[in-house]
C-alpha cells in the first residue's frame, strides 16, 4: 500500500500522540508498505520549537519514512483555546495545500482535529484514496470536563467534531468508551468505527537496568520510596497536586519521594511552587534508553489527573508503565478510563484526585507492602504482554487500512465491511456499568 499519514507531531517528540505515529509509520515500512508523513516542527511538550528545525520547511528520511515537515505557529503558553486552534489550522491549511503523493489511503491523527478536518476534506474533494481518522484525544469530551461551565462552546465543539469524523469512511478510536462517545454522541455509524488500543512504543531495553546504579546517579537512597511521574506537565495532569503531595511528605518526615520526568507547559511554574521541598525531584526529557533505566529504577509509577477528567483521553504513559513491572498508582476520577484501565488490569491502585493528603497516604501504604507491589506489577506486565504489544497493533492497523484502500465505493458497502470489529457499545448492551466492572478488578480507595 502507499499510505498517506497526516499529523501534527512527529518523532523526536517524546510523549504525547507522536510516539505512536511514528512507531505505526515506521511498522507500516516494515511490513513492506510506502509511507509519506505530512507533519509539523516539533514543539511538544516544551510548546517551542526544536532547536535545529529552521526554515518554513524541511523534508526528513526516518527509519524509512519520508516525513515533509511544515512550520507553523505554536503557542508559548501551551495549547489550548483560540491559540490552539490557531495552530491546528495553520499546520492543517500548509499541508492541505502542500503536494501529496498517491495514495491508496490519507490517514490522519486527532489530535490535531482541526488539522485532520482540513486534510479529510483535501482527499474527499480529489476522492481517489480512502479516508481514515485515528483518534487519540476527544475534544468535545475535553469541553465537557476541562471547561463544562461553557455550555455554548460545548456544543458548538460537539458540532465541529462530529462534522470533522464524518469527513473519514473509518474512526479508530483508543478505548471502547471513546467508540460509545463517537457512534452515540457524535452520531458516527457504528459499522465505521474500530476500537485499535495504543501499545508500549518503547523499545526492548536489551540488557538488565542496574537499579542501584540510576538511583544513586539520581541521589535515590535506598530508604526512599521513589513515586515518579513520567511525560506531560501541563493542565490536566493537574501536578499541583503532587507537588503539594510531597511538600507534606517533608513536613511528615515520610520517605516518599515524588518524582517529575518530563517537561510540558507548567514544568516552571511547578518547579517554582516546589522551590524548597526536599521530596520534589524533576528530571528533563530522556532518550528511551534513559526513560526506561529510570522508570525501572523508580518503587510506583504515578498517573495524576485533574479532577472532573473522565473520558476525554486515555494516558499513553499508562501503556509504558504496565511494561516495567512496577505498580501503578493513579490519582484519577475512580469512574473514568484511566481508572478502568489501571484496575482491569489488575496493576495498581486508584484514589481520587485532587486529594494531596490521600495520594501521600496511598504511596506510603503501597510501597510499604513488597509483597503487593511485586504483585500488581506483575499484572501490568502480564497484561501488556497478552493485550498491548506493538507487533498485534500494528498487523490490526494495517489490516484496517488495508481494508479501506480496497474499499467499496457507496457508504452501505463500507457500513458492512467495517462491522466486524465493533466491540458492543451501544446502551442496550451495557447491562453492567463499566466502572463496576472494573471495581471488581482492582482496588479503589476512597
Amino acid at each position: 500500500m502507499r499510505i498517506l499519514i497526516i499529523g501534527l507531531n512527529y518523532a523526536p517528540e517524546p510523549t504525547g500522540n507522536a510516539p505512536y505515529t511514528t512507531a505505526l509509520a515506521r511498522g507500516l515500512v516494515e511490513r513492506g508498505h510506502t509511507v509519506t508523513v505530512l507533519t509539523g516542527y516539533p514543539h511538544y511538550p516544551e510548546w517551542r520549537i526544536a532547536e535545529g528545525y529552521t526554515g518554513r520547511r524541511q523534508t526528513e528520511l526516518i527509519d524509512g519514512v519520508r516525513v515533509h515537515r511544515f512550520r507553523h505557529m505554536v503557542p508559548s503558553q501551551g495549547g489550548t483555546g483560540a491559540a490552539r486552534l490557531l495552530m491546528e489550522l495553520h499546520f492543517g491549511l500548509r499541508a492541505a495545500f502542500s503536494r501529496w503523493p498517491h495514495s491508496d489511503v490519507v490517514l490522519t491523527v486527532s489530535p490535531a482535529l482541526f488539522s485532520s478536518g482540513i486534510a479529510l476534506v483535501r482527499a474527499r474533494l480529489t476522492g481517489r484514496s480512502g479516508r481514515a481518522i485515528w483518534v487519540q484525544d476527544l475534544y468535545s469530551k475535553g469541553a465537557e470536563e476541562l471547561n463544562g461551565s461553557v455550555r455554548r462552546s460545548r456544543r458548538l465543539l460537539k458540532w465541529l467534531e462530529g462534522k470533522v469524523l464524518g469527513q473519514a469512511q473509518s474512526v479508530a478510536v483508543i478505548h471502547p468508551r471513546f467508540a460509545a462517545h463517537v457512534i452515540e454522541s457524535l452520531g458516527f455509524p457504528s459499522q465505521g468505527v474500530v476500537v485499535h488500543r495504543n501499545w508500549s512504543h518503547l523499545r526492548t531495553v536489551s540488557s538488565p537496568v542496574d537499579r542501584a546504579a540510576v538511583r544513586a546517579k539520581h541521589g535515590w537512597g535506598d530508604g526512599d520510596r521513589i513515586i515518579l511521574h513520567a511525560g506531560n506537565m501541563g493542565a490536566k495532569q493537574d501536578l499541583e497536586n503532587v507537588v503539594e503531595a510531597a511538600r507534606r511528605a517533608q513536613v511528615q518526615g515520610s520517605s516518599v519521594h515524588f518524582v517529575l520526568l518530563g517537561s510540558g507547559s507548567r514544568r516552571a511554574a511547578l518547579e517554582e511552587l516546589g522551590q524548597g521541598v526536599e521530596n520534589l525531584h524533576f528530571l528533563p526529557p530522556q532518550d528511551d534508553r534513559r526513560f526506561q533505566e529510570i522508570l525501572h529504577s523508580a518503587d510506583a509509577l504515578l498517573v495524576n489527573e485533574q479532577p472532573g477528567l473522565r473520558e476525554m483521553a486515555v494516558p499513553s504513559k499508562l501503556t509504558s508503565y504496565f511494561r516495567t513491572g512496577l505498580p501503578v498508582l493513579a490519582a484519577v476520577e475512580p469512574d473514568g478510563t484511566t481508572a478502568q484501565e489501571v484496575l482491569e488490569a489488575r496493576a495498581g491502585v486508584v484514589v481520587p484526585p485532587g486529594d494531596p493528603s490521600l495520594l501521600l497516604q496511598a504511596a506510603q501504604d503501597l510501597t510499604a507492602d513488597a509483597v503487593r507491589c511485586q504483585a500488581l506489577g506483575a499484572n501490568g506486565l502480564r497484561h501488556a504482554e497478552e493485550n498491548l504489544t506493538q507487533s498485534s497493533a500494528l498487523a490490526r492497523n494495517e489490516a484496517w487500512l488495508r481494508q479501506l484502500a480496497v474499499r467499496p465505493s457507496s457508504r452501505a458497502e463500507r457500513s458492512r465491511s467495517f462491522g466486524t470489529n465493533m466491540p458492543r457499545t451501544s446502551k442496550q448492551q451495557r447491562t453492567e456499568p463499566e466502572a463496576a466492572r472494573a471495581t471488581k478488578a482492582g482496588e479503589i480507595l476512597q
